[in-house]
């Protein structure tokens, strides 16, 4: 039996250590995410064996009491593994997100003696009960979750969204084919899971090149970058700082400092749209790079961007500038948004009768 899992699941225990070992010598993520992550990949592992072992024993015919109890626990296991996902990827997640799938455990060990989501026939066929579908709507649920988070939080460069979608189609794939290919795909749940997370890993360590690690903003490089890339359609740039970030580092330590550095960056992405991309140039400087906008909608962005600033306990300064029927390079621009951006600034202290110094 245990030469049979190791067989049949061997790509999975392969990818399982390739996941281990890249973690360990990487050393990309911080200490509790790492934790995180190793306890989903021995989860996904456990999953699998339950997994085996069910469909081992309906091989063999009978063990109905027993096959019902493991069908309990996988029902019950792959909404708390698409939770475990969401839990080692959001750093922000806290236990409770575990909640429903614990309620949905409760409900299917229920199940074993009352049938309400799944029972076996006397012939060992499933019978699905009034609740049959709740574990897929549960994981599914989990699924749209952590995907609206990975697109909320990324910076909507089609080199992030690329990841996002491809591990969207690998949920997707684990919640539907079941019902298509019945048996066969889900024997192949767990390295289906395993596997998607290990490429949007991959991705997610490439993508590191070009994030500044505290904000989750682009880079300076990448600016460089992506500034000489169709510099033609870049029609705007917007510069953003933060005021009064060394008042607040002075005041109350450079966590709070790095915290109001990682709020503005969110209030600037999270009203972002695919035609721009906000990049981290300077300690508290940042621009907001815009293709293809009429400087209405540049302005309209601006205001957005105030709004949530407003909702914070922080304030910036900002500035643009739009190219227009102007033929200037990208530099001359960023000149341009800069010294809109001090004007505000200037205006800020002179109005709030702060030093200048204490910027």
């Amino acid at each position: 039996m245990i030469i049979e899992y190791i067989i049949q699941n061997w790509a999975l225990i392969l990818i399982a250590i390739a996941f281990a070992i890249s973690l360990k010598i990487t050393g990309l993520q911080d200490r509790g995410s790492v934790k995180r992550t190793y306890i989903l990949i021995a989860g996904v592992l456990c999953l699998s064996v339950v997994v085996f072992t069910e469909f081992y024993l309906a091989d063999a015919g009978g063990y109905l009491t027993l096959r019902t109890v493991l069908m309990a626990v996988r029902y019950s296991a792959t909404p708390i593994i698409v939770a475990m996902i969401l839990f080692a990827m959001q750093k922000k997640m806290r236990w409770f997100i575990f909640i429903p799938a614990l309620v949905l455990t409760a409900v299917d060990i229920i199940s074993v003696f009352t049938g309400v989501v799944f029972s076996l026939a006397g012939d060992g066929t499933l019978q699905r009960g009034p609740l049959g579908y709740l574990p897929y709507i549960v994981a599914g649920l989990y699924g749209t979750a952590l995907i609206f988070l990975l697109y909320k939080n990324s910076n909507r460069m089609y080199t992030e969204i690329i990841p996002i979608v491809f591990l969207a189609f690998a949920f997707a794939s684990g919640l539907i084919l079941p019902f298509v290919f019945g048996k066969s795909f889900s024997q192949i749940f767990c390295s289906t899971i395993m596997i998607a997370l290990f490429v949007h890993y991959v991705f997610s360590i490439h993508q590191l090149s070009k994030k500044d690690p505290l904000t989750g903003a682009l880079n300076l490089q990448a600016f460089y970058r992506d500034s000489a890339t169709a510099p033609e359609e870049i029609t705007a740039l917007i510069s953003v700082d933060m005021n009064g970030l060394k008042a607040i580092n002075d005041a109350l330590g450079h966590a709070a400092g790095d915290e109001a550095l990682i709020s503005l960056a969110d209030c600037c992405r999270n009203v972002l749209g695919s035609r721009q991309a906000i990049y981290r140039i300077g300690g508290d400087e940042f621009v907001i790079v815009c293709r293809q906008m009429q400087e209405a909608e540049v302005a309209g962005l601006i205001e957005r961007i105030k709004e949530k600033m407003a909702e914070t306990k922080y304030s910036s300064s900002i500035g643009y500038s739009c190219r227009g029927n102007r033929k200037i390079p990208v530099s001359e621009m960023l000149k341009e948004s800069d010294a809109d951006m001090y004007a505000e600034k200037a205006k800020y202290y002179s109005n709030s009768r702060m030093d200048r110094r204490r910027r």
